[in-house]
């Protein structure tokens, strides 16, 4: 049987991926998820929403000289984003509140160059409001995304004047719109308005989210909660560990040798829980442009995105723009849908559930079964090399993907793993892997067998599957 990986992933050879703790660590101190990481883990997908000024200048990055009176969304409806949203199968929104223009989409007491100062809706319109009430209502997590650099405020690179600026920002967003779930930086440090540029203040940033959403979840480079990827094309590296050391990347925007390698791969000896969210986009750009109307991504595009990125322990962060009229465009509210529509009808029927029965090379007390229980909490136990899960089924089955899941409440621990189908007269290779994590899938061409065994080649701990799924996927390609 030949493997098909038609996201061109690179093999990576088992021998490279075995891993050992240091000598003197003491594996009951490896890190774990907090309790909201855990439940972005178990989101997978955010939608990003790029929109502002931006939209109606037809550029990427603006300059902080735009005029208010551009921007005029007349038809903005932001619960048509979050209901786009839903039918994709997105359960968190990211909205751009200010990007490196400065222009806020919120009244901001702090600057006259917002929403405030645009004609739209009068000038009392607010757009941070409108989408977190928006969310609220279709029982989505709303994040905000603000920029530190800001290419319109007088006080930026006077680093105490604009930290105090940018702090007083973020307090606005942070007590004025509710429950925020996810606030997402970058790094961006180009020139202000007056040619300087800043020292960002991140660990008082940090703390200002800490103490008024305690729950909340950062992003940025460095994390402290979420780490960038280290690429914009919603790929994860193989392998992906969750676990980070913090000096590897200091802080947001730092740059050096091993940086990328860190963001796109973790660190199996990290002392941080800091999982990648990989952001790309549906677009060539990351705003409205409408020489990009016949550009957005197919759904067999957005499918090989999730599967480069959920389907190797990260979670996908998919940027849809909203238009000059202030909606999602039809073609990328259509495409959003069909992608909801294909994940939800591929992993409807996990064909693991009809396994007439499940054992291992330990016996049956450590319940194999287990890998079957729909709580990711249950799980099977494996001990950290050599241990193997026989599934088998009264009549064969045909399945190209297999999705297997750790108990990430417990931490990370699985380095390398296979797959193997039985022939009839032997076992052979489906499929190789290193780092398992929330969620690792692996597609190949379609397997006819009565049994398959998942086998643990090596892992940093005792190993704790919670699911192993077998899914039959139409392809079309």
């Amino acid at each position: 049987m030949l493997r098909r990986d038609f996201l061109a992933q690179t093999a990576v050879p088992l021998a490279a991926s075995m891993v050992t703790l240091p000598r003197g660590l003491n594996r009951s101190i490896r890190p774990v998820p907090t309790p909201s990481q855990l439940a972005w883990h178990q989101n997978e997908l955010s939608l990003f929403l790029h929109f502002g000024v931006n939209t109606f200048t037809d550029r990427e990055w603006g300059d902080g000289t735009e005029d208010p009176a551009i921007f005029n969304p007349v038809a903005l409806d932001a619960r048509q984003w979050i209901r786009a949203a839903k039918a994709g199968g997105f359960r968190t929104a990211i909205l751009t509140a200010k990007h490196h223009d400065g222009f806020c989409l919120w009244p901001s007491r702090l600057t006259d160059h917002s929403v405030r100062s645009s004609p739209w809706r009068e000038g009392r319109g607010d757009v941070v409001r409108e989408f977190t009430e928006a969310c609220r209502e279709e029982g989505l997590i709303a994040g905000l995304y603000l920029s530190p650099w800001d290419r319109h405020e007088p006080s930026y690179g006077d680093s105490p004047r604009y930290n105090d600026f940018y702090i007083a920002q973020l307090t606005e967003l942070l007590t004025q719109y509710g429950p925020i779930g996810e606030i997402w930086f970058d790094g961006a440090n180009g020139e202000g308005p007056n040619g300087k540029r800043q020292s960002y203040d991140w660990s008082r940033i940090h703390g200002t989210v800490r103490r008024l959403a305690p729950r909340a979840l950062m992003f940025s480079d460095a994390g402290p909660d979420l780490r960038w990827i280290g690429n914009e094309k919603g790929t994860a590296g193989d392998p992906n560990w969750c676990m980070m050391d913090p000096a590897a990347v200091p802080y947001a925007g730092a740059d050096g040798p091993g940086i990328i390698d860190a963001l796109q791969h973790g660190d199996p000896h990290g002392s941080v829980w800091r999982p990648g969210e990989a952001d790309v986009s549906i677009r060539p750009g990351w705003f409205y442009h409408p020489a990009e109307d016949d550009k957005v991504r197919t759904v067999l595009g957005l499918r090989d995105l999730y599967f480069s990125s959920v389907g190797r322990n990260a979670g996908l962060l998919l940027n849809v723009p909203p238009n000059r009229s202030g909606l999602i465009s039809p073609i990328d509210a259509t495409r959003m849908g069909e992608f909801g529509d294909l994940l939800a009808h591929s992993f409807s029927h996990d064909q693991s559930r009809s396994a007439q029965s499940a054992s291992d090379n330990r016996g049956r007390t450590r319940q194999p079964g287990r890998v079957f229980d729909p709580d990711p909490s249950s799980h099977w136990d494996a001990p950290m090399s050599g241990g193997w899960l026989q599934l088998d089924f009264s009549s064969p089955i045909q399945f190209n993907v297999v999705s297997i899941q750790e108990a990430i409440a417990s931490g990370q621990s699985v380095s390398a793993h296979r797959v193997e189908a039985w022939s009839g007269s032997e076992w052979s290779i489906i499929t190789v892997g290193t780092t398992v994590g929330a969620r690792r899938l692996h597609t190949f061409q379609p397997v006819t067998t009565t049994r398959v065994r998942l086998s643990i080649m090596s892992a940093l701990d005792s190993v704790r599957i919670s699911r192993v799924g077998l899914f039959k996927m139409d392809f079309g390609d």
